[in-house]
């Protein structure tokens, strides 16, 4: 670890709300990371495309966001688990893992994962995978619980073989996350904090008009409620018939931040800013559950929001794009989906197929490379994702563009199973996936398969009732069911799905099939 002692910086401060730091650390530790950043550049160029380098991945699987927005979301701890689609890592035989949570997984679950690696026996996996725990299942971001525990650091350093090329990966990378790296000595895939509100809901409009892209007619950089108001009146004057507009918070997350502002049926002309005001306790509707109002807003203060238009059409799609931006500056697209979206409005991201449609995949691909060069040149690395809505109107659709997440999101860890399974890739000039045989491949995904009936099944239910009805992915075939948010299952009837086929009928009927097994072996 880095030697903090001449320079009298305490490690962290644990948990008493007092996290800063005197100017000199802040400025040294930043100095620190951009270096070690540096170094990963020489590092990802030389180790990563030697499958038989030996070198070690430490995943932390931190969602470093709003926590009182995630404490909505039933089984956020378990989210933690999405991450394990890294474990097909180790089907390269000197690669080592190491992965920590916040509380420890049922060794069923890891057993499932380990099942799926190619060419790699499940002892020899195990010698390479390193699980630690934190044993402590707080409302709080994991990277900020691993700073805590200076043994807990000293165990992960000590677990990396003297001869490994090493580094972080993790879900964002926020100052917490800079903060470990530095702390580890270890550099991050990832983009540095001081860039990351480039990706927030404000700086990404202007940087999607800056790119010559569409953008709903809104506002940017909301700070409180009259901010809010002012934009909703504006909007309203902008576009007569407009019968609702969404409101969103910076940093928010799968749509959890948002909330939608109803005009009602009053006429254009007698609406204003005074009548916008009275209403906006009563008529905001907020998409994450049991947030209140005054909550919502004292978000707005702390982080900032926009206010936009929202779109109408009889035919709209979402569509998202995930980019990756390496150490050395090449830009990919790796990805495209349909999102799924449900909750009040419209606005919760529950699912995706992959790829998205053939109608428009190519289209929003360039769009979103334009918008990923564009961070690239101001200093971005590490994966992203840029949602649009599409809507059409005389055989044409029209995209506008939403959002930019600088993070892995809701659709990595699908398509890395894809990958990871198959040895596949997407074509992003064609708008399909081919795997290793160059066949087509096609999934619907999602983390929000709920039922109360399944409340109780266990992790050792779910892999005997995969067995027994044939429900487990087939290698030879390289299509069938993959499940995660395995340890949300019992508690909360939560389960996550990626169902691959070779047509996306096939996929479709998978996930049917999963769910009639489930609905049926679930309690009543």
């Amino acid at each position: 670890m880095a030697n903090l002692g001449d320079l009298n910086f305490p490690f962290f401060s644990k948990g008493d709300g007092n996290n800063s730091y005197p100017p000199e650390y802040e400025l040294w530790e930043k100095e620190s990371f951009r270096k070690l950043q540096k170094d990963f550049a020489a590092q990802f160029e030389t180790v990563f495309p030697d499958k038989l380098a030996p070198k070690t991945v430490v995943i932390i699987p931190s969602l470093s966001l709003d926590q009182e927005i995630l404490s909505k979301i039933d089984g956020i701890v378990h989210y933690e688990e999405r991450m394990l689609c890294l474990l097909l890592l180790l089907r390269m035989p000197r690669t080592n893992l190491i992965y920590i949570t916040s509380t420890t997984m049922d060794p069923v679950i890891i057993d499932y994962y380990l099942h799926l690696l190619p060419g790699v026996s499940n002892y020899h996996a195990r010698q390479r995978l390193t699980l630690l725990s934190c044993y402590d299942i707080s409302p709080r971001p994991l990277t900020e619980k691993i700073l805590e525990r200076p043994r807990l650091m000293k165990r992960i350093l000590d677990s990396i073989p003297p001869d490994h090329a090493a580094h972080i990966t993790c879900f964002n990378v926020t100052p917490l996350e800079r903060t470990l790296s530095v702390q580890l000595q270890l550099p991050v895939y990832g983009c540095d904090p001081d860039l990351y509100e480039l990706g927030n809901k404000s700086n990404g409009r202007i940087l999607f008009r800056e790119c010559g892209l569409n953008v709903p007619n809104g506002f940017e950089n909301c700070r409180d409620e009259s901010d809010i108001v002012k934009g909703l009146y504006e909007l309203k004057r902008m576009e007569p018939a407009l019968l609702r507009a969404v409101v969103k918070l910076n940093e928010g997350f799968s749509g959890e931040g948002n909330a939608v502002f109803s005009y009602g049926d009053k006429n254009p002309e007698d609406i204003s800013e005074t009548w916008i005001r009275e209403q906006l306790p009563h008529n905001l509707i907020t998409v994450a559950k049991e947030l209140k109002y005054e909550e919502y807003m004292e978000n707005i203060e702390k982080m900032g929001g926009v206010v936009e238009s929202f779109l109408m059409g009889k035919e709209k799609r979402s569509p998202s794009v995930q980019c990756r931006i390496n150490p050395l500056g090449d830009c990919d697209v790796l990805s495209t989906h349909d999102q799924v979206l449900g909750g009040n409005f419209g606005q919760i991201f529950t699912g995706a197929y992959f790829p998205a449609s053939p109608e428009y995949a190519v289209v929003t691909s360039e769009a979103a490379l334009r918008v990923s060069k564009a961070l690239q040149q101001r200093g971005v690395i590490g994966r992203l994702g840029i949602d649009f809505l599409s809507i059409k109107e005389n055989d044409n659709w029209e995209h506008y563009a939403l959002e930019i997440n600088l993070r892995k999101g809701g659709t990595t860890h699908p398509y890395l199973m894809l990958q990871f399974l198959t040895d596949g890739h997407y074509d992003a000039a064609s708008g399909n996936y081919y795997t290793a045989n160059n066949q087509t491949r096609y999934y619907y995904a999602t983390d929000n398969l709920k039922n109360k009936r399944y409340i109780g099944l266990t992790s050792h239910d779910l892999v005997d009732i995969a067995i027994n009805y044939d429900l487990m992915y087939d290698g030879a075939k390289q299509q069938g069911v993959m499940f995660h948010l395995i340890g949300a299952l019992s508690q909360y009837g939560k389960l996550g799905l990626v169902c691959i086929g070779d047509s996306p009928q096939q996929a479709e009927l998978y996930y049917q099939r999963t769910v009639e097994v489930l609905d049926k072996e679930g309690r009543n």
